[in-house]
């Protein structure tokens, strides 16, 4: 199955609490981050919320 890998590359500071919760159900805390996570539906449904604040790798 493919996954992602997903870098949080800009801050969470002064975002909308709705992009920070989203950022927090993917594991991403602290800019730089890295996790990585399978390619469903719901995880690029995520991603999309959050995009200005993330890059993103397909594996």
């Amino acid at each position: 199955m493919k996954t992602l890998e997903i870098t949080l590359v800009k801050s969470l500071i002064a975002t909308k609490p709705k992009h920070r919760k989203t950022a927090h159900a993917l594991g991403l805390r602290k800019p730089r981050q890295t996790v990585v996570r399978k390619d469903t539906d719901t995880i690029r449904g995520m991603v999309r919320t959050i995009a200005h604040l993330v890059h993103v790798v397909e594996k």
